[in-house]
């Protein structure tokens, strides 16, 4: 079945009866609403702070797709949250209502720098520091946009759902409706749900085109050879792409096609937990008048920021366009990578720092999207916990997994790219008895893989693991590059190192039947 994106209800109707409309504010003139309307405050380096309430990440429960005829056989129902029509329309409704006593920010903006497979996006905000996100965060027109809208985003955080009236989980909602090409987002105001709405968007065009959507980052050498990071929250995408060697395409979103890679977005939303210049220094730098600061606790009277404090929250962000990175590409496209590098911060010490996968590894590993949280990051973790998020980005997938899983063996296999693992997690025991990767080394081994430094070297297959660790890397120690050998206890390595083994078989077993036996058995072996 094709795409079924069929003309979407016009936005003016939404806007005819708003109390004040403003149209595409500039960066400037977006501030001084925000600062006039006490949303937000400016920190001494002018970036925009601002705080969001309850949430303060997304809300993965709140998101619905609504089913309709058109798109019921397309969407993966396993792993998407069905919403009906009725539901969609009774929350415009009201979003229509509520725009009558209030003040509403549009601009059209653009999601994807491939200009053959870029979607023009209209964002109608009832914020403007919300607004001043968007214009940062997406690819501003060089010119007016055409008047046929691709798609349009409502974002209204005073609009609440009723969970009764609704029939939706909570007062909150993030309800994607593929038939009228429209997001309505309410009840709360973490600026990241407008960001993955689109990439959910995304992810329902590009693989219809034999596109490959992709949760990471990218950067190219100067060589011209571009490589992909992915990884969930906490394995190091953003840190490891911003390397000061190689240029940056972008840090959260990107399309594969047959010409090459491009980035979805036009800006970077990073983690700013902790930051100094020190160990991040293009993202502490890029915080600075036109970026926005999301959570992160300003001193009252210098209002200096402070990145340690963790008041709101752990997830403290920031957002600023990419041309805020003294070496982002532009526009930020590249050719096809000559490296994937899949990013894990395993807790339980026993993955290798590196090693190097088959297509069908990569297959295999794509569909695990494997991570652990740690002791102490949520209520009730006491040991480490594994996490598997098919893509890297399973939240973000409305078709079926293997699609995505297939266009990557596909793109692997026609461009000749090399795989790799990479454990940024514990090495020498689990969480809380071994130690953190060092990013010193976690950096050489990046750079030994993709400048063909590793090319050479011997490979070892491990027994369990069933991946190939490399014999030597450049300016890392050899003792560290097999991970038994860090271990004091070898008998307790092997328990974690099964034990590990087995939640990965036990998670790809839904795929039994649905993928070949050569990607299902690429895994770890279990005895």
């Amino acid at each position: 079945m094709g795409i079924s994106l069929s003309r979407q209800k016009s936005s003016h109707d939404l806007l005819a009866g708003a109390r004040r409309v403003s149209h595409d504010l500039s960066v400037v003139e977006l501030i001084e609403e925000a600062v006039k309307n006490q949303e937000g405050v400016l920190s001494d380096t002018g970036a925009l702070c601002v705080t969001t309430g309850k949430h303060t990440g997304r809300s993965p429960k709140d998101k619905f797709i609504v089913d309709t005829p058109a798109v019921h056989e397309l969407i993966s129902w396993t792993n998407n949250t069905p919403c009906s029509e009725d539901t969609f329309n009774r929350l415009y409704a009201k979003m229509k209502k509520y725009g009558e006593d209030h003040q509403l920010y549009v601009t059209d903006v653009y999601a994807g720098a491939d200009l053959e497979n870029r979607l023009q996006v209209k964002f109608i905000n009832e914020l403007a520091w919300q607004h001043l996100f968007i214009k940062q965060l997406f690819i501003k027109p060089e010119k007016k946009p055409s008047e046929k809208e691709g798609f349009t985003v409502v974002c209204m955080p005073g609009v609440k759902a009723d969970p009764v009236e609704d029939k939706t989980h909570s007062e909150t909602f993030i309800i994607l409706n593929f038939d009228k090409k429209m997001v309505l987002i309410g009840g709360g105001r973490y600026a990241g749900e407008m960001k993955k709405s689109i990439f959910s968007v995304m992810n329902y065009i590009l693989p219809q085109k034999g596109i490959l959507s992709m949760h990471c980052s990218a950067n190219v050498g100067k060589d011209g050879n571009s490589a992909l990071f992915f990884g969930l929250s906490g394995t190091g995408k953003t840190t490891l792409s911003a390397d000061p060697n190689r240029n940056l395409i972008g840090d959260d979103e990107h399309g594969w096609s047959d010409e090459g890679i491009f980035n979805i977005e036009g800006g970077c939303y990073a983690k700013c937990i902790k930051l100094t210049e020190d160990s991040e220094p293009e993202i502490f730098r890029a915080i600075k008048y036109g970026t926005v600061l999301e959570n992160v606790h300003i001193q009252d009277k210098t209002r200096h920021a402070d990145y340690f404090d963790t008041r709101y929250t752990e997830n403290t962000r920031t957002a600023y366009p990419l041309d805020f990175i003294p070496n982002a590409v532009h526009p930020s496209i590249a050719e096809h990578p000559t490296a994937i590098i899949f990013l894990t911060a395993d807790a339980f010490g026993v993955l290798p720092p590196i090693s190097k996968l088959t297509k069908e590894q990569a297959m295999y590993h794509f569909l695990s999207g494997y991570t652990s949280k740690v002791a102490g990051t949520e209520r009730g973790i006491t040991e480490p916990q594994a996490t598997f998020s098919i893509g890297f980005g399973e939240p973000f997938l409305p078709l079926s997994p293997l699609k995505y899983a297939r266009l990557l063996g596909e793109k692997i296999d026609k461009f000749n790219t090399h795989v790799y693992l990479l454990n940024t997690g514990w090495s020498g025991g689990p969480y809380g008895v071994g130690r953190r990767m060092d990013l010193k080394y976690t950096r050489a081994m990046v750079t030994a893989a993709l400048d063909g430094k590793l090319d050479d070297v011997d490979w070892e297959i491990d027994p369990i693991f069933q991946v190939a660790i490399p014999a030597s890397c450049p300016d890392v120690p050899t003792e560290i590059l097999k991970p038994s050998n860090t271990w004091n206890n070898k008998k307790d390595y092997k328990i974690q190192a099964k034990k590990l083994a087995k939640r990965f078989a036990e998670n790809v077993e839904k795929f039994k039947g649905a993928m070949p036996d050569d990607i299902l058995n690429a895994g770890p072996k279990v005895e």
